[in-house]
């Protein structure tokens, strides 16, 4: 299993987060996760809705494009990701 698998319609993502850091930024892989951390506290939804805006930014699709499959409260999170291919995710992610 690899972070990132991509289908018809777009990518998912397989995450670990890691909320209350300093800076919202992708780290690198962790196991079979892409790391990333986010500058949100892990309160009230905060870091969820700071991951889907960075990511959203990063990818450069809208915030309705981006849906969490799994992992609300969590740091393991797999995450869809519509009107994006394998390779501009892999991009624009490194």
């Amino acid at each position: 299993m690899t972070w990132l698998v991509a289908d018809g319609e777009g990518v998912t993502l397989r995450l670990h987060i890691q909320p209350g850091a300093k800076k919202t930024e992708v780290v690198g892989l962790h196991g079979e996760a892409l790391k990333i951390r986010l500058a949100a506290p892990p309160v009230d939804g905060k870091a969820n809705a700071c991951l889907i805006a960075f990511l959203a930014d990063r990818l450069g699709v809208a915030r309705a494009a981006i849906s969490l499959l799994s992992g609300e409260s969590s740091r393991a999170k797999r995450v869809h990701v519509s009107g994006v291919t394998d390779a501009e995710a892999r991009a624009r992610l490194a």
